[in-house]
């Protein structure tokens, strides 16, 4: 879910009295200067082990130049009102033919995608923008009633708007909280259920929840205003109405993790430092990464933050483009107060406007290269997410190990990958976004989960159903995360084709006389209708990608496996609005013939959407899967039952999944790895 709390250095302009909370952006807070409009925005400063390069490239992220650009390329042409706001303005992504196949000139044009919304009519706009002829070259209406992402500036706004309302306050001093000031009101998506009344049709909405602090720097979540909900209009900052469905006593005890209130700290940590003294064994030119035979771009856009570009492996192609598309965090709850707590953290609001800016030694550890964020704030102005991106190289233990017994003979290689991540805070959750790259070819994506769990209230003496009381009177309800990796695989080439892999014992009989015997069967996945897959444990269940026209030194076509790790389907029921709006959960595999327009699997604008969009609906087309360039959506998930252990911070929890080589190489590509090094630290 996402809010305002970790942004404000984003919104610096709509509340000044801010300022001196602002520390998760250092170029948009209190510290740092005020840029004008026409100043130089300071590249990031890399490691001095770190070659790098500014050259170019078209999938690289729009700079902030290119934003003021863009943005005021669109106010002059369509002589905007003041009440027309940039929800987001990115780079258009040019056409995959034109980056893998360029033209002789070298040129690619530099194109800005923006979506606005007219606060005064409630309506909103796509445009694209030419950076080099600055010009518009489409600005349409979005259809009416869809609704854009929530703007990092909506979630003060709602607050504000929360806190100046009579009704409001009405219902917190039925609960005996006077001062408004300590009052957490968080945003949340209003969804789409059914059953909406009729006076909230074709407004922008969000039903806000509730806590309030004991002071100024407590832990709200631990003190849930429980049944309260305001619902507001986020064009007319105003609130509509207050649902209140009964006062409940707050909780009695604080909550706090800071620094300030933890009074006894372990004593016996001695130091851990990872030092590369010689540098770090990649090179860095402008977005383009090469570490060891390794060669990838990294890119970053509001929406999806972190996203991956031609990742290639001694310059064989692997994927042409890899993000985590959606997220969605259904919450098992049923009441009347709760059961709409289904947020689309990146197609309602960007994960990548709620990145966090990383620290040296906290988020990552080592020699680091950063990446910064450029995004422009809901008037235009270009925001830098300072060190958005970290990418660095770790440890990662024993690669691969051999010991004769009769020779005496030992080898050991260590391994050692390259990270490359973000994290981001969505409201009271933290997110941390993690693809991985180790020697011997295979790729891991990672999310880490950690943060603090949203809360509800109970009355004295009330057990919970649907969650676990982790304090007294502080519910943490059960609830699920999914997420959705975006694939745009190019094994060897953009001709590709998915196989399933199950693993099945033979029945008793002369193929199977001591009943032992068990195959792996491969059948190929044909068209969109035989895609749609679950996972399998029982059966060992994986996929393979491959190029039916590359084979391998065995005569068999090169592939990469799609590994499944810890995974879940949602328990919603089939009729449950969250699945008409999430369609996508209802399979963990879908595999796409390539089409630039499907970008993500609930379609562009899940924001107040009645659902069907994306993935269910392009797959009713049923298209061929075979030989072709194919985009493959493995959506993972993981259920939350909260403990008592992740209460006030939950400790990290992992989900994830592996793509690893299958026949990609003729032999394990990690064999011509140089021993370790031994350097004695026994005691």
């Amino acid at each position: 879910m996402a809010q305002a709390r970790h942004l404000r250095t984003s919104i610096r302009f709509a509340l000044p009295a801010l300022l001196g909370l602002l520390a998760v952006h250092p170029t948009a807070s209190a510290q740092a200067p005020r840029r004008g409009p026409n100043d130089p925005v300071d590249p990031p400063v890399p490691p001095s082990s770190a070659k790098v390069s500014s050259a170019r490239h078209p999938l690289d992220p729009l700079d902030p130049a290119e934003i003021q650009r863009a943005v005021a390329t669109v106010r002059k042409e369509r002589r905007l009102p003041e009440s027309v706001r940039f929800v987001s303005v990115t780079l258009n992504e040019p056409l995959k033919d034109v980056v893998l196949h360029p033209r002789s000139d070298g040129g690619c044009p530099r194109e800005a995608f923006l979506i606005l919304l007219d606060n005064a009519t409630g309506r909103g706009f796509e445009a694209v923008v030419d950076l080099g002829r600055e010009t518009v070259t489409r600005y349409d209406a979005l259809p009416e009633g869809v609704q854009p992402p929530i703007m990092t500036d909506e979630f003060l706004e709602c607050e504000e708007a929360a806190r100046r309302s009579p009704a409001f306050r009405a219902a917190l001093k039925k609960r005996g909280v006077e001062d408004v000031n300590l009052v957490m009101v968080d945003a949340w998506s209003a969804g789409h259920y059914g059953n909406e009344p009729p006076e909230d049709r074709g407004k922008r909405l969000s039903r806000a929840l509730c806590w309030v602090r004991s002071e100024p720097n407590d832990n709200g979540y631990a003190r849930p205003l429980e049944g309260i909900v305001a619902v507001v209009d986020l064009n007319r900052k105003e609130v509509l109405r207050i649902e209140d469905y009964g006062a409940v006593a707050l909780p009695p005890q604080a909550g706090n993790w800071a620094r300030s209130y933890i009074k006894e700290m372990r004593s016996d940590l001695k130091p851990l430092e990872v030092q590369q003294p010689e540098g770090t064994s990649f090179t860095i030119r402008g977005h383009d990464v090469q570490w060891q035979k390794w060669d990838l771009r990294v890119g970053f856009n509001p929406r999806e933050g972190l996203v991956l570009y031609t990742v290639r492996y001694e310059g064989r192609p692997i994927l042409y483009r890899a993000s985590i598309a959606e997220m969605i965090v259904p919450y098992a709850d049923p009441k009347e107060s709760a059961y709409r707590k289904n947020a689309f953290d990146m197609g309602e609001y960007g994960v990548g406007m709620m990145a966090n800016s990383l620290a040296l030694g906290c988020d990552c550890l080592g020699t680091i290269r950063y990446f910064d964020g450029h995004l422009a704030d809901s008037r235009g102005r270009p925001v830098t997410i300072k060190n958005a991106i970290c990418l660095h190289e770790e440890d990662a233990g024993m690669l691969w190990k051999h010991t004769d017994w009769r020779t005496n003979q030992s080898e050991v290689r260590r391994a050692r990958r390259l990270a490359v991540s973000m994290v981001a805070t969505l409201g009271n959750y933290e997110y941390g976004y993690y693809w991985y790259f180790y020697q011997d070819g295979t790729i891991q994506m990672e999310v880490k989960l950690t943060g603090i769990m949203n809360t509800t209230g109970l009355k004295p003496g009330e057990a919970p159903r649907f969650g676990t009381e982790v304090a007294p009177q502080v519910n943490a309800p059960y609830h699920q995360h999914f997420f959705s990796a975006r694939l745009d695989f190019a094994v060897d080439g953009e001709t590709n084709t998915v196989h399933e892999v199950n693993t099945r014992s033979v029945p008793a009989g002369p193929d199977n006389p001591h009943g032992n015997a068990f195959f792996a069967e491969s059948t190929p996945l044909r068209k969109e209708s035989e895609a749609q897959r679950r996972t399998n444990p029982l059966s060992a269940r994986f996929w393979r990608v491959v190029n039916p026209g590359r084979e391998n030194v065995m005569g068999q076509p090169v592939a990469y496996r799609l590994c499944p790790g810890e995974n879940v389907l949602p328990f919603a029921q089939p009729g449950a609005a969250v699945l008409q709006r999430a369609g996508f959960l209802t399979r963990n595999l879908w595999v796409t013939p390539y089409d630039r327009a499907e970008r993500y699997p609930t379609g562009d604008y899940p924001n107040q959407n009645p659902g069907g969009d994306g993935l269910p609906r392009w797959t009713k087309a049923d298209r061929p899967l075979e030989a072709r360039d194919l985009v493959v959506w493995y959506t993972f998930g993981q259920t939350h039952i909260p403990r008592l252990e992740d209460w006030p911070v939950m400790p990290v929890s992992s989900v994830g999944f592996l793509l690893r080589p299958d026949g990609f190489f003729d032999r394990n590509p990690a064999m011509d790895l140089p021993p370790p090094s031994p350097r004695s630290s026994g005691l």
